[in-house]
C-alpha cells in the first residue's frame, strides 16, 4: 500500500498515467480520473491562463485549493520551460493541513521530480521562495483568506471540490470576493461547466467562456474583460432556457 494512504485519503490512478487521490470526507477525487490529474491541471488551468497573461513580467496567482498541489507545481514546471524569467507569486489556501504535510509521500508524476525541493518545503513550512518564485500555502478557511486581498491576482485557479460537495466555495457571494481580489484584467479558470457556477460568475459581472480541446472535457474561463480565441457563452440564452435556475448563495447552501 502506498504510504500516502490514510484514514481520509486513498491514492488513485488516472487515465493519463498520473496519480490523484480520493477524499473520503468529500467523497470525491481531487482530479478527474478520466481527464487525468496532470492533464486536467495543464489544459483546464495552466495553459489557458498562460496564454491570456503572456504580456506580464510577473504574475500573482490564487490557487483554490492547494489539495495535492498539482496546479501550483504544474504552473512552476510550465513556466520554467516556457517563461523562466517571469516572476511568479502563488498563494493557495487549503483546509486540510494533514494532507499538505503528507505530500512528501505522494506518488507524483515523473515530470515533478525536479520540484522535489519545493514539495518538501511546502509540506514542511508552507512556504517556498527563490529568485523568481514565491509560494505561500495558507492552512485554513479559503473564504476568510481571500477577503484580505484587493485587486491583487492576475489568475485564479478555481479548483475546489465540486459545488455539490463543497458549495461554500461556489456561491455568488464567494465569487464577489474573488472579483474583489482580482485585477480588472484577471482571469478565472475552472473545470466546472455547471449553469449555477456560471450564473454565480455572470451575476458578478464576469464574461463566461467555454474552454474546450482535444485533451480534456469542456471547462470554463471567466474574466471581467473580453477574451480572444475563446467562445463566449450566451448567458442570456442559458437563463431564458432555464428560468428556474439560480446560482448558489450563502443563504441557500
Amino acid at each position: 500500500m502506498n504510504s500516502f494512504d490514510d484514514a481520509q485519503h486513498s491514492i488513485a490512478l488516472s487515465e493519463d498515467g498520473s496519480y490523484t487521490a480520493y477524499s473520503k470526507e468529500y467523497d470525491e477525487h481531487y482530479h478527474s480520473t478520466k481527464d487525468g490529474a496532470l492533464s486536467e491541471s495543464l489544459y483546464k488551468h495552466i495553459i489557458p491562463a498562460y496564454k491570456l497573461t503572456q504580456g506580464k513580467d510577473e504574475l500573482h496567482i490564487l490557487d483554490i485549493c492547494y489539495g495535492l498541489g498539482f496546479n501550483t507545481l504544474a504552473t512552476v514546471l510550465y513556466y520554467k520551460e516556457h517563461a523562466p524569467e517571469k516572476k511568479l507569486f502563488i498563494y493557495s489556501p487549503e483546509l486540510d493541513s494533514s494532507l499538505v504535510q503528507s505530500l512528501t509521500n505522494f506518488n507524483y508524476p515523473q515530470e515533478f521530480a525536479s520540484l522535489r525541493e519545493i514539495i518538501e518545503a511546502i509540506s514542511r513550512d508552507g512556504v517556498y521562495r527563490d529568485e523568481t518564485l514565491t509560494i505561500e500555502v495558507f492552512l485554513g478557511d479559503a473564504r476568510e483568506y481571500i477577503k484580505q486581498f484587493q485587486k491583487k491576482f492576475d489568475i485564479v485557479y478555481q479548483d475546489a471540490f465540486s459545488p455539490s460537495a463543497n458549495p461554500m466555495l461556489w456561491t455568488k457571494e464567494y465569487f464577489a470576493d474573488i472579483k474583489n481580489a482580482m485585477k480588472s484584467d484577471g482571469v478565472v479558470t475552472t473545470y466546472s461547466t455547471a449553469l449555477k457556477t456560471r450564473l454565480a460568475l455572470y451575476e458578478n459581472g464576469f464574461l463566461v467562456y467555454l474552454n474546450k480541446g482535444e485533451h480534456f472535457r469542456n471547462a470554463t474561463l471567466a474574466s471581467l474583460k473580453e477574451l480572444v480565441d475563446y467562445e463566449l457563452v450566451n448567458m442570456q440564452h442559458k437563463i431564458s432556457c432555464n428560468p428556474g435556475v439560480e446560482p448558489l448563495s450563502d443563504t441557500s447552501v
